[in-house]
């Protein structure tokens, strides 16, 4: 009898546990439903793409060079006779820097002084006949020849300068010989060096895409660490007409007047140029992605309700935006602004702006 009254139950409990588990399954399946559809369907806002009016200035760093910079050293050899100045000394265009032995020198104006004396005898013999014109052509090139050695060792015995600036070497003392070997930091020889330094230069190594803008005569902007509060003017003076096919750049020289004598050679300074005003896409620059282990940057647009991935290149940040540089964007594309880091391309989006 027990047994009987028992199985009603049992069948009463199979038929809950077998509801209950149809109902899991048809949950579980709604929930994957949901998850499958929410990978096809992801939630973003977008932004219209629009063109921004920008101040175009490119910033550089460069480090400051002598206007003019030279290594003096006689063009052979020899004992130096006297050094008339030290490091940090000023001279002017045409001051005497330093002399080498003149005993060559003196011996070569000694035997120019006889061969015009020889000369002087032969044009009076010429002139009466008693010798050949051959014999008197030969000795005036003797003359010629060492009137031109005379000169040479003139050039090479006594230095001057050949421009102002301040002596930033010396090498020597008096009466030590000079060997003719590289003794600077140029890898150069010489007795001293002097520097041009007001104006100063600076070299910068400007994008190629900038070539087209960049005039000569176009004002420079220079700060410096060294003192904060200050900026200095300055003018391009040279542009070389060629670009460097590793770095895609092309060099240009920044004069800078240095009246003060404050700018040195050697110091770091950052170069800023005006270019103009232009047109150009600024978006926020949390919106612009990079590809990992790469420098390359994309943003995201929608294309009917799918996201396409668009390569752009970066150009001028202002605080929290940035330049971006496309040739496939245009005004009036809707660039995805959130949603977007879970985002490959042909993604199927739903805007909610």
């Amino acid at each position: 009898m027990e047994s009987i009254k028992l199985l009603p139950v049992i069948l009463i409990l199979t038929a809950v546990v077998t509801g209950c588990n149809k109902q899991n399954q048809a949950g579980q399946q709604a929930l994957t439903d949901v998850e499958e559809a929410g990978e096809k369907e992801i939630v973003v806002r977008t932004q219209a793409l629009e063109l921004s009016t920008i101040a175009r200035t490119i910033d550089y760093t460069a480090t400051l060079e002598a206007f003019e910079e030279v290594h003096l050293a006689p063009a052979s050899p020899g004992r130096i006779n006297n050094i008339y100045v030290e490091p940090a000394d000023r001279v002017s265009k045409g001051q005497k820097l330093f002399t080498m032995d003149q005993t060559q020198l003196h011996q070569a104006e000694i035997q120019l002084e006889n061969l015009k004396t020889d000369l002087q005898r032969l044009s009076t013999l010429l002139e009466t006949g008693d010798i050949p014109r051959q014999q008197y052509d030969q000795m005036k090139t003797q003359v010629e020849v060492t009137e031109s050695n005379v000169d040479f060792l003139r050039e090479n015995t006594v230095i001057f300068a050949p421009f102002p600036g301040v002596i930033t070497g010396k090498y020597f003392e008096n009466s030590e010989m000079y060997s003719g070997a590289p003794n600077t930091q140029a890898g150069k020889a010489a007795v001293v060096t002097l520097m041009q330094i007001n104006p100063v230069k600076a070299v910068v190594y400007i994008s190629e895409q900038y070539m087209p803008l960049v005039k000569k005569g176009m004002d420079a902007t220079i700060s410096t660490d060294v003192y904060e509060a200050e900026e200095f003017s300055g003018t391009v003076s040279l542009i070389y007409p060629v670009v460097n096919p590793m770095t895609r750049s092309f060099e240009v020289e920044i004069t800078v007047p240095n009246n003060s004598m404050r700018l040195k050679p050697g110091m770091f300074v950052r170069v800023s140029m005006f270019l103009g005003e232009d047109e150009a896409f600024v978006v926020p620059s949390n919106v612009v992605l990079q590809q990992e282990g790469t420098n390359n940057r994309y943003v995201f647009v929608d294309r009917d309700g799918i996201a396409e991935r668009y390569q752009v290149q970066l150009g001028k940040r202002y605080d929290e935006m940035v330049e971006i540089i496309s040739d496939e964007l245009v005004a009036g594309d809707m660039l995805i602004v959130n949603g977007h880091t879970k985002l490959t391309t042909g993604d199927k989006i739903d805007v909610v702006n």
